[in-house]
């Protein structure tokens, strides 16, 4: 029970460490053959935003439980649920403490752990497996479309994303959708993981545009509040429809898919102008 209490009070402070700093941006730049130049692109003179920035998560299933329960069959739930938490836990942990390691990293000692946990025999084949099923995640079905739409549209394309350069780049390049983005930005660039202010930050120092121009989508309420409280308009795909998280602030938007996202996004800016927001109720 207590320690229970302490990874929640860990886990709550660092939702609230918010930091203003910035870091130069080390991005991977993705522009590919097939992808539509920028000189053809439309004007988006009538879509509300410039810029979209993904956390991967929107894009891409998390869904390794399969590949768990082949090589610990009956388990495979267990483990996945405590290999996922304590990925979270160690990432804020480390940005907290300022011992960072990337993702792939944080990765494997989670897994080390949850399999620790749980006494189970972890063999060096085992855990290669189990880590290369990051590198080969689903997309999400509604996920090339959308991104076809936005690009169609004139509207620019990015990650902003707390998984490692590598997994950011074969998911993409493994579900052919790598064409789509503009930059493939990881936190690894300045080592750090959202929600860290400097972590959000990425987005516009690469796109050289104004916050409000960018719109966030997010997979997780956690991340919605810190993209928002960083100043980005903020659009949170709760796939699993998931209840709005108590952190003091709310999503411009919700909805349990990219079509949501989309109206949103190419609609026409109404009242003060482009990226302009009023509040208005959660749908």
């Amino acid at each position: 029970m207590k320690k229970a209490r302490l990874w929640c009070s860990v886990v709550t402070a660092f939702a609230a460490v918010l930091m203003a700093a910035a870091l130069p941006a080390d991005v991977v730049v993705t522009a590919k053959a097939g992808s539509v130049p920028a000189a053809q692109r439309g004007a988006a003179s009538t879509a509300r935003f410039k810029a979209v920035a993904f956390d991967y998560l929107v894009l891409f299933t998390e869904f390794v439980v399969s590949e768990v329960e082949r090589v610990f069959p009956g388990k495979g739930k267990e483990l996945t649920d405590r290999w996922r938490t304590r990925q979270f836990e160690y990432s804020w942990l480390r940005s907290i403490t300022g011992r960072y390691v990337d993702f792939s990293a944080v990765t494997e000692d989670a897994l080390v752990y949850a399999a620790n946990a749980m006494q189970l025999e972890l063999t060096s084949n085992d855990k290669r497996q189990l880590l290369d099923s990051y590198l080969h995640l689903a997309p999400w079905p509604d996920v090339a479309d959308a991104l076809r739409r936005l690009q169609r549209s004139g509207i620019r394309i990015i990650t902003i994303a707390n998984v490692s350069p590598l997994m950011l780049r074969s998911n993409a390049e493994h579900a052919g959708l790598i064409g789509f983005f503009d930059a493939l930005i990881s936190t690894d660039a300045n080592h750090t993981y959202k929600p860290d202010s400097r972590a959000y930050r990425l987005g516009v120092d690469r796109l050289h545009l104004a916050k409000h121009d960018v719109l966030f989508a997010a997979s997780a309420g956690w991340d919605a509040a810190g993209a928002k409280s960083f100043g980005y308009p903020t659009y949170w795909v709760n796939r699993f429809d998931q209840p709005l998280e108590e952190l003091g602030v709310r999503p411009d938007r919700t909805s349990t898919n990219l079509d949501g996202l989309l109206d949103f996004a190419l609609s026409a800016p109404t009242g003060a102008g482009r990226g302009v927001l009023t509040t208005e109720a959660l749908r």
